[in-house]
């Protein structure tokens, strides 16, 4: 599957959410959501050590505003910004990268504004970027990784049926510990068993 062939057509949207690409009009709420849940992100996000300035998130903003024009399989990738349907309230972002376009394949991973946990929020847009990756992708694999240590993180591939498919002992540090520890590596590889969701795009 050529990259460049690819259609994205967005927005992707559930009962309770809208999925899509960022916008420089976006930078304000982004930059207020990371301030609002930094003690939580500086945990386990590498890029959430110091507060972000509201030029530093435009700047991230246009970066992934052009890798999403040119499909480029480097940082930041292709975040999607997660918002809620209806008040359009700025929740946190998920997105696709480590893209191998030849299988094709992807990596996925998110994060979630504090005030917004514990609502499911990020298992259904999860459920939903899964759908799109196998139904218009043409993915043969989505994955996700995270430290043994982040228990919310790994909840979501759980609930959503991803197959555990191992431990890579000692390749990471913790962000705040400086300690090693492990990564969890979780995959699917159809939709097969994936709790219904109505998703539309």
């Amino acid at each position: 599957m050529n990259q460049d062939l690819q259609t994205f057509p967005m927005p992707i949207t559930t009962p309770r959410l809208i999925l899509r690409p960022p916008e420089l009009a976006d930078a304000k709420v982004v930059n207020a959501a990371i301030l609002e849940s930094l003690e939580e992100l500086s945990r386990f996000m590498p890029w959430a050590k110091t507060s972000p300035s509201l030029k530093d998130t435009e700047i991230f903003i246009q970066q992934a505003l052009d890798n999403w024009i040119a499909k480029k399989n480097e940082e930041p990738y292709l975040p999607l910004f997660i918002f809620e349907n209806g008040s359009g309230e700025f929740l946190g972002s998920t997105g696709f990268h480590h893209m191998n376009w030849e299988v094709p394949c992807f990596e996925t991973g998110y994060w979630l504004r504090t005030s917004a946990a514990n609502q499911g929020y990020m298992t259904e847009a999860v459920n939903a970027i899964t759908r799109y990756a196998f139904i218009q992708l043409g993915a043969k694999r989505i994955a996700i990784t995270c430290q043994r240590e982040n228990l919310r993180s790994k909840k979501i591939p759980e609930r959503l049926g991803y197959v555990l498919e191992g431990v890579l002992k000692s390749n990471r540090r913790a962000i705040q510990s400086g300690a090693l520890t492990d990564t969890l590596m979780y995959a699917r590889y159809s939709l097969e068993g994936l709790p219904d969701l109505n998703v539309d795009w």
